[in-house]
């Protein structure tokens, strides 16, 4: 199992491509011709290929995509707050736990589900996380959960040759965050150690759309979310490459929160900013429908990742937790 997620991604810009109003407007972009040539056309179809080709060539063609509320399909937090911790907890534990109200460092009290599988003797020692944010070793409680998570600025522990590069690159190349590292390091280290070491499951959390977004910096960020497709491909490849994975494997697309829909507060989420409880989701592999983009008669939470990575894996919901939110059937095969 491979879940992947896109920090602050908008279903506005998944769907619908580069948004033309924002392109436009004062400061968002440096280059406004050269954005234009990489990322609007007038067809709709053209435009969000230029965004996220895999996505779009691969992932809604053949398996389960929600979150184009132009057509009906509809997902968004169950918390209030439409932040990250808030919401990444949300994703990992199945509940909306009130006292989570803000992204301040402290250990998550609710166990989420890697922590629960990695208490399981099938996949003991076999469940890593590997974050962008500095945040995710909270969230995932490293203290109690003893789960390998590699965040923010973490080196590898490995010995090899190219884990030490990635460990010297990491440190002579300056983020422009304190808190958040490229994505290009966070996308090599997994990609890395799921060669190395194989693990059963897989949780990778890539943070700069989110970031350039609160810079506003609205080129950084369409830049950022199509480096993100090219690893999501490349991670898609990896896991259908070895004969540990190869047609084996679910990998699952979620983003914690969404943002703003106009030019003036697209750079913005949480409570005051409509749109920030949307969000979208992808899953592609075996135990998923191949239906495309799936109308939602009832919209979907964010709360019923987690069992629908459980169901996926056959593993009972309700020993994990029976407050969880139920599986999301739609993307679920017969």
């Amino acid at each position: 199992m491979l879940l992947i997620s896109i920090d602050g991604l908008r279903w506005r810009d998944v769907f619908n491509g580069a948004q033309l109003s924002i392109i436009e407007s004062k400061g968002a972009v440096v280059r406004q011709q050269k954005i234009k040539n990489d990322f609007w056309h007038k067809n709709l179809q053209q435009r969000r290929e230029k965004l996220m080709p895999f996505f779009w060539k691969n992932i809604v063609n053949n398996r389960a995509v929600i979150g184009n509320r132009d057509q009906g399909s509809n997902m968004s937090v169950a918390n209030k707050y439409k932040i990250s911790y808030p919401s990444y907890s949300e994703i990992l534990t199945g509940i909306v736990d009130p006292n989570i109200n803000s992204n301040d460092k402290n250990y998550n009290s609710n166990i989420t589900f890697l922590e629960w599988l990695n208490n399981r003797p099938l996949y003991k020692n076999k469940v890593a996380a590997l974050a962008s944010w500095d945040v995710f070793p909270y969230i995932i409680n490293t203290q109690r959960s003893k789960i390998l998570v590699n965040a923010g600025f973490d080196i590898s522990a490995e010995s090899d040759n190219y884990s030490q590069l990635l460990n010297s690159l990491q440190s002579e190349i300056p983020s422009p965050w304190h808190n958040v590292r490229f994505d290009s390091f966070t996308y090599r280290f997994a990609q890395h150690n799921l060669v190395l070491n194989k693990p059963k499951v897989t949780y990778i959390a890539f943070g700069e759309t989110d970031d350039f977004a609160h810079d506003g910096h609205y080129d950084q960020y369409l830049y950022a979310a199509k480096r993100t497709d090219h690893y999501v491909q490349k991670l898609w490849q990896t896991i259908q490459s070895p004969p540990n994975y190869k047609d084996n494997t679910v990998m699952i697309i979620v983003t914690d929160h969404g943002r703003g829909a106009t030019k003036n507060d697209w750079r913005k989420h949480g409570v005051a900013h409509s749109g920030s409880e949307q969000i979208w989701l992808a899953a592609i592999g075996p135990g998923v429908k191949s239906t495309g983009i799936i109308s939602t008669p009832v919209e979907v939470k964010q709360n019923q990742v987690a069992a629908t990575i459980l169901t996926l894996l056959q593993e009972p919901v309700i020993e994990f937790n029976p407050n969880a939110g139920v599986p999301i059937s739609y993307i679920l095969s017969e």
